[in-house]
């Protein structure tokens, strides 16, 4: 059996696994959502989506770690150099619990003080989140230090420890819903608290799974300098990508903030809770590939990695416009029917966010490609900067008064330009056919989705609203987006396998 076929059902069964997974807890996550939005109220849950989103803002370095972390056990693995692991995940465990304290003394001093001063929270409810704030750093901060044993869970694609340990996540998330329904307490402090306490015990678990089944990967407390050099030069250019990550995605939402309060926050929160349980899918089969693009490239297979970055890319973007085309389209009548009150402009946000996801979707495995290389310096000068124009861009179309739906169009402008801008520095510095991606990629998911959506969409505004033509436009959208995929976006080859793979099934079936 070849390589490339080995690496194929490798993905294909952590993906599985991933999917059971992301299934259990976008179940779960939607139901809680719905629950916990009709509980704590629009204000409340705004505050507790925007003050947890600035504190994730003190990912500029953890973020940059986490990258760094996963591609060299990642490398070091593809290389063949298993007795290094331990050394280099020792090295990234000390690094982290020093990062951990960097980011505790800076989230209780300029943290604290740019909550209580400059957010913009209704009267009353400072304290709240300000306790909002403590506790949801505390979780991060353990997150941060538990980054080390995820990556080395995805290094060596363990992708079943995911969907287990989701399971309790998930069940313990149920409990907090029943919990906040019965508490005498202050509701958001309380589910502040809780939501903490989970957390802390699902890292926990992640840990103490690394250290009994990945026998390379525990810490023997011994600073590799070799290693800490290494990392640290990696980290040093990818803070750029970090910082423009945390400012696209957190900084907009304190942005937000500042001009039109918690309401807007809760409306932002909620369609990134819808688009976010429908990218999952995306990120998941993303989750089971990126190690192997990584383990290509370290043993010098570039053009299978190629390949592998090309069907990547357009099984990403497919898969999430099957599953998104429904939502978009019949984004209000789903809202309505899932959430008790659907907060002012969360229609409009949950279709330039999901927009937005799939322009992404495309940009992942060359976001990845270029880790692997080691080559990032010249890429995040040029593909953070243009990333860093998102807030003050955002910034300036508020401040003359255009609405909030702004902030979420500049961030779409702002992901296509800088796809392009992906493609071609990875072609400068890995020899990427860059010109081929975007013809034979980005064009056609274009091109496709156009076509995606003109009949469901003409169905839409020609028929009432009502449960019957929300079922037939549903069901109309994923069936087009399906056979637009399969004619325009899968090659002849992977067609002729599909169709294959079918005509076994229905014979063994017979």
């Amino acid at each position: 059996m070849s390589t490339s076929s080995e690496n194929n059902k490798r993905i294909a069964k952590n993906t599985l696994m991933l999917y059971f997974r992301m299934l259990v807890m976008m179940a779960v996550s939607l139901y809680t959502s719905r629950v916990v939005l009709d509980t704590l109220g629009v204000s409340d849950y705004g505050i507790y989506n925007v003050v947890g989103g600035f504190v994730t803002m003190f990912s500029l370095i953890s973020g940059a770690m986490t990258t760094a972390t996963q591609r060299f056990l990642s490398f070091a693995i593809g290389e063949g150099k298993t007795k290094e692991v331990t050394s280099l995940f020792s090295t990234a465990v000390i690094i982290h619990i020093g990062l951990a304290l960097i980011i505790l003394v800076a989230g209780e001093t300029i943290g604290v003080w740019f909550v209580a001063n400059k957010m913009n929270f209704p009267p009353g409810r400072y304290t709240a989140a300000i306790w909002v704030f403590e506790f949801s750093l505390l979780t991060f901060l353990v997150s941060v230090i538990n980054v080390p044993y995820n990556a080395a869970i995805i290094a060596y694609e363990k992708m079943s420890a995911f969907a287990y340990i989701s399971i309790i996540e998930v069940v313990l998330k149920l409990v907090i819903v029943y919990l906040l329904l019965i508490t005498p307490f202050d509701r958001l402090i309380f589910y502040a608290i809780l939501m903490a306490i989970v957390q802390l015990g699902v890292q926990l678990i992640y840990a103490s799974y690394t250290h009994r089944k990945i026998k390379t990967c525990h810490c023997n407390w011994k600073l590799n300098h070799e290693y800490f050099k290494q990392m640290t030069s990696f980290v040093s250019w990818n803070l750029i990508g970090s910082l423009a990550g945390v400012c696209k995605d957190q900084g907009l939402n304190v942005v937000l903030n500042l001009f039109f309060g918690t309401a807007v926050n809760a409306a932002r929160g909620v369609a990134m809770q819808v688009s976010t349980a429908i990218y999952r899918f995306v990120a998941n089969f993303q989750m089971a590939m990126n190690p192997q693009i990584v383990k290509l490239y370290a043993a010098g297979e570039k053009k299978e990695m190629f390949k592998l970055v090309f069907r990547g890319s357009r099984f990403s973007y497919l898969l999430l416009l099957c599953l998104s085309l429904p939502v978009v389209i019949e984004a209000p009548f789903i809202l309505n029917i899932w959430l008790v009150k659907v907060p002012d402009y969360t229609v409009v946000f949950l279709r330039l966010i999901i927009f937005t996801a799939l322009i992404d979707s495309l940009s992942n495995t060359l976001i990845t490609s270029m880790h692997a290389s080691g080559k990032v310096r010249d890429y995040q000068i040029v593909v953070g900067g243009l990333s860093l124009l998102t807030l003050p861009f955002a910034y300036l179309l508020l401040k003359i008064g255009y609405s909030p739906t702004s902030a979420l169009v500049a961030s779409l402008i702002i992901s296509v330009v800088c796809l392009f801008a992906r493609a071609a520095l990875l072609s400068k510095s890995i020899d990427f056919p860059a010109v081929s991606f975007l013809r034979d990629v980005a064009l056609k998911m274009f091109i496709l989705t156009i076509g995606s959506y003109v009949i469901p969409m003409a169905l839409y505004y020609f028929t009432e609203v009502n449960w019957w033509t929300f079922i037939l436009v549903c069901l109309v959208s994923f069936v087009s987006g399906v056979i637009f995929s399969y004619y325009l976006g899968i090659e002849k080859h992977e067609r002729d396998v599909i169709v294959l793979k079918v005509k076994e099934k229905l014979h063994r079936t017979n």
